[in-house]
């Protein structure tokens, strides 16, 4: 369950994926919770989306149960305090002529919001940090020209984020999770061995070529084919498919809302109209994949309620080791202001699934 002291355990200074930018349309207010903080996305009449801290500081009412005006400021429903999306407070009704009160004075959290690759991004810095801005830029995803979201899942995981995140990056689990016949079967176990390399506040699987077995691959982009798997804090994860001069990106995402409830999302990229074709045969499969990941981890809960040990040990469990560490290495480079020192060797791990 979740305790006191939840929000000290999210990692901060590190952009996470709000929503899609699709999902945020010009004139409308949605409420959302990040890393337990109640957030506000909108976007104003010109176009721009801005993220505040969904509380009016009068008397403590979502803002997002308000409106936003012509003239692009927020009003709270309660006393139609407005505000603008920088967050300054632009006018008090209740203020009669004379009163010696700058209404400017009163401001709401502002956070960074960057919008790209057809995604918005919300800055989450420590606390006390919150008017420094971020010293980089949110992922990319890494496809040449504009990035189009082509097809996306979004399942929402009664679980932590480190289980989510370990979870979906954990390569032995595809035999018993994912028993598919367009995937894999146990009767596919056999030995794997993949080349590691630390990257930008993560690790790579280097580009390789995919499992022999995996009729999804075959199908898709027959055997000319290679791909390159890319986690990078605080739960994003890249995986690059290459066929010749086709590309897929798939980006997976993991938001925590809570301590004890995370956003799970997969969006996919290409670069080539053909794939679109096959959407409308793709979506279940793809829905029904995520969802038996969120299937083990809702089980998993059962016994996580008991608070046992649990254990890894040095097979496909090290990308989760080394998560483990970067998590530690990124919270000590925040809390002394030092830089970053990425503790991931490169290496070459074996195991079988």
């Amino acid at each position: 369950m979740a305790d006191a002291n939840a929000a000290s355990a999210f990692l901060r200074n590190l952009w996470y994926r709000a929503a899609a930018a699709s999902a945020v349309r010009g004139g409308q207010l949605c409420r959302r919770i990040f890393l337990g903080e109640p957030v506000l996305l909108g976007r104003a009449r010109d176009g721009r989306a801005f993220a505040l801290r969904d509380i009016c500081p009068h008397r403590g009412v979502p803002l997002s149960a308000g409106k936003l005006l012509q003239e692009n400021t927020i009003e709270c429903s309660y006393h139609g305090w407005r505000f603008a999306p920088d967050g300054v407070c632009r006018f008090i009704p209740s203020l009669v002529e004379g009163q010696d009160f700058e209404a400017s004075r009163i401001r709401v959290r502002s956070y960074p919001l960057c919008e790209q690759d057809g995604q918005i991004w919300v800055y989450m810095a420590a606390n006390g940090r919150e008017a420094i801005a971020p010293a980089f830029d949110p992922p990319k995803v890494p496809l040449a020209g504009d990035a189009l979201p082509r097809l996306a899942e979004t399942q929402h995981f009664r679980c932590g984020q480190d289980h989510a995140v370990v979870g979906l990056m954990d390569p032995a689990h595809g035999p018993f999770v994912h028993q598919s016949w367009y995937w894999r079967t146990r009767n596919s176990i056999h030995a794997k061995a993949k080349r590691y390399a630390p990257s930008l506040r993560g690790f790579s699987m280097v580009a390789h070529r995919p499992s022999s077995n995996s009729f999804a691959y075959r199908a898709l982009f027959g055997g000319d084919v290679s791909t390159e798997i890319r986690f990078e804090l605080p739960g994003v994860r890249f995986e690059h498919i290459r066929a010749g001069a086709r590309e897929v990106v798939g980006l997976t995402t993991c938001t925590p809302i809570d301590a004890d409830n995370t956003e799970v999302t997969q969006t996919f990229y290409w670069n080539r109209g053909w794939l679109s074709l096959l959407k409308p045969f793709v979506r279940p499969f793809m829905h029904a994949f995520l969802g038996q990941d969120r299937a083990m981890v809702e089980l998993q809960r059962e016994g996580l309620k008991f608070n046992p040990r649990l254990m890894l040990i040095p097979d496909a469990d090290v990308p989760a080791m080394w998560y483990q560490r970067l998590k530690k290495a990124w919270d000590a480079s925040v809390e002394t202001g030092e830089v970053f020192v990425n503790p991931v060797p490169e290496t070459t791990l074996k195991w079988r699934s």
